[in-house]
C-alpha cells in the first residue's frame, strides 16, 4: 500500500512522464525512492475536466516491472491509447490523471461456474478473463461507474476479452480478482487525493 505522499508523487511523476512525451518525445528520469522499486502492476488513466470522460486508459497488469518503470510505461503509452486520438499537447491542461496501484492477481477457483460471483466484491475486486488467446481486464472502480451487479461485471469483462458476454460459464474460462489502490487529480495540475471507491477521498 501506497501513502498519500507516495500516491502523490506517483500521480504526478506520470504526469511529468506523459507530458514531456507528448511535447518532446522523451522519457523524464527521476528516482521516486525505495517503494517503488517493488514489482507492481499499474494503470494510468486520464479523464476530460470538468466531464470526467474516459480519455485513455493503459497499463501492466502483472507485477512484471518496477511500479516506477510501469508508471513510465503505462503514462506514455496511454498518450496514445487506440480506442482515442493521440494525445495532443492542447489537451494536457484539460486532462486528469489518475494511477490505480494492482494487487497480484489471484485465481479464482470454484466448483461450478454459477458461484463466480459469491467470489467477487464489488467496490473491492478487478477482473481478468482469460480463455486461450483471448483476455480481457476491468478495474475495480469501473462497474462501480457503471452501476453493475456481480454477472453484469462478469459479462463485460468476458466482453472486453472479445468473448461472448456467457462466456464466463465456460469450462475453460479463467477469471482472477485484483485490488486497486487509486490516486486521482481533483481538476488538471490540482490537488491528488486518494479514492475510495465509495466515491469518498482522504
Amino acid at each position: 500500500m501506497l501513502s498519500l505522499v507516495e500516491g502523490t508523487k506517483a500521480v504526478q511523476f506520470a504526469r511529468r512522464i506523459l507530458e514531456d512525451y507528448v511535447k518532446h518525445n522523451k522519457k523524464s528520469s527521476q528516482n521516486l525512492g525505495k517503494s517503488f522499486h517493488q514489482k507492481q502492476g499499474v494503470f494510468v488513466s486520464l479523464h476530460t475536466f470538468p466531464h470526467h470522460e474516459l480519455r485513455g486508459c493503459i497499463g501492466i497488469p502483472l507485477p512484471v516491472m518496477t511500479l516506477q518503470d510501469a508508471i513510465t510505461e503505462s503514462a506514455q503509452s496511454v498518450t496514445r491509447d487506440p480506442r482515442f486520438p493521440p494525445l495532443s499537447e492542447t489537451e494536457l491542461d484539460m486532462i486528469i490523471v489518475e494511477i490505480t496501484v494492482l494487487t497480484k492477481p489471484e485465481l479464482i477457483e470454484v466448483k461450478q461456474p454459477q458461484d463466480y460471483p459469491t467470489h467477487i466484491d464489488i467496490g473491492r475486486d478487478g477482473l481478468i478473463v482469460e480463455q486461450s488467446f483471448y483476455k480481457g481486464l476491468l478495474l475495480p472502480q469501473v462497474p462501480i461507474e457503471q452501476g453493475w451487479n456481480k454477472e453484469e461485471y462478469l459479462s463485460h469483462t468476458c466482453m472486453k476479452a472479445g468473448l461472448p458476454p456467457d462466456a464466463w460459464f465456460g469450462k475453460t474460462i479463467k477469471i482472477s480478482k485484483f485490488q486497486g489502490q487509486i490516486f486521482t487529480e481533483t481538476k488538471p495540475h490540482g490537488l491528488i487525493k486518494e479514492t475510495q471507491l465509495n466515491g469518498s477521498h482522504n
